[in-house]
């Protein structure tokens, strides 16, 4: 274990001048593009070391991320992403569409329970619960305590793109040797199943690699989407309008896709640079860092495909990015059709701002006063 292969981070803009920071967006599909020139073996390593004592924490869960998809690239990346793609066909997602609403209507009578005390909090009662059902049922995983899921995922963030200080990298790296145990056991427990995680080891990947590339797919397949839906339920509720149209019957597709293009849970990725090269009018010496700004850097008039970008590009393109789309304009649909009357509550919320991950902690709302 390296201290390239657990991290830290607060705010992005905080550690912009370690980078070489992309903003433009057809450069931005560029470096994605030129895969032996921009390598993605930094995606998931150090933004600042962690201590020796976290690391031992993490050490002795033997834990490790040897590289396998996000940090891989050539033709074993190739490989298993196809076997990963497997599970996430157009076919598939289209599928859990009725499956998503059906989960989002059990949540919002809960939700109307809950609101005859008082304003209730969206994130908690509606956004976090839903893609960590339809993940374990795309997937055939077995998942962690709705609970447990959210501490190790939201930790596992701060610890790799977060600023904690050693104190709190201790806290942390504890949580996330919990998770790494939990998957590892999980991950034997899935041999000669057809889960994702049995389709892997029969094709030979090994535990590690297993755990490395589960490790992330647990988080990215519920903990981001979670967050890209309560940014939207808050852009959404603060803009009257918006909500009091698709609480009528508007698709939220348009809107979605304004939010996926202007502040996307996740809103930058990290590249290397293989070899001395040069990108726009900048020369870039091999093992410079490069930051991808993915959200909030189209023009206004921008085509209506630019929210993609939010994804990724290419060979690295997020394998759940429709299925995002899909649930969160699923969620805000019929949240909003359930509460037309809903409003925001109390104060502004605090958010949670990694070097590449973004949501508001909460969204409280209460129904509006008749």
């Amino acid at each position: 274990m390296t201290t390239n292969e657990a991290t830290g981070a607060t705010d992005a803009s905080t550690h912009h001048s370690k980078y070489h920071v992309v903003r433009d967006p057809s450069e931005v599909r560029e470096v994605f593009r030129r895969v032996d020139e921009f390598e993605p073996t930094n995606a998931l390593t150090s933004v600042v070391p962690l201590s020796t004592a976290a690391l031992r924490v993490l050490s002795r869960a033997r834990f490790a991320l040897p590289p396998v998809l996000a940090s891989a690239t050539g033709d074993r990346h190739r490989a298993v992403r196809t076997l990963v793609a497997a599970f996430f066909t157009p076919a598939k997602v289209a599928a859990v569409g009725p499956r998503v609403k059906e989960l989002t209507r059990q949540r919002c009578r809960a939700a109307a329970t809950a609101l005859v005390g008082g304003p209730i909090d969206l994130a908690d009662i509606i956004g976090r619960r839903i893609p960590p059902v339809i993940m374990q049922e795309l997937t055939g995983c077995d998942s962690p305590d709705l609970v447990l899921l959210k501490r190790w995922s939201r930790d596992s963030l701060e610890l790799f793109w977060g600023q904690p200080d050693e104190t709190r990298q201790l806290v942390l790296a504890t949580s996330a040797a919990e998770f790494y145990a939990w998957l590892r056991e999980t991950v034997r427990a899935s041999r000669g199943t057809d889960s994702l995680f049995g389709v892997l080891d029969a094709a030979g990947l090994r535990t590690a690699e297993i755990c490395s590339l589960g490790y992330f797919l647990v988080i990215a397949g519920q903990e981001t989407t979670a967050q890209l839906i309560n940014i939207a339920f808050y852009r959404a509720l603060q803009n009257r309008t918006v909500w009091q149209e698709i609480a009528h019957g508007a698709s939220a597709a348009a809107f979605v896709r304004g939010v996926l293009a202007t502040e996307s849970s996740v809103h930058t990725w990290r590249r290397v640079v293989a070899v001395d090269s040069v990108l726009g009018a900048v020369n870039l010496p091999a093992g410079a860092e490069i930051l991808l700004e993915l959200s909030g850097q189209h023009p206004a008039d921008a085509a209506p495909t630019a929210y993609s970008i939010a994804f990724g590009h290419g060979l690295h393109r997020c394998l759940g990015a429709k299925l995002a789309e899909l649930e969160t304009i699923t969620v805000l649909e019929e949240t909003a059709r359930a509460f037309p009357t809903l409003t925001l509550a109390g104060p502004d919320p605090e958010w949670i701002r990694l070097l590449s991950f973004q949501t508001p902690t909460t969204v409280m709302a209460a129904m509006e006063p008749t």
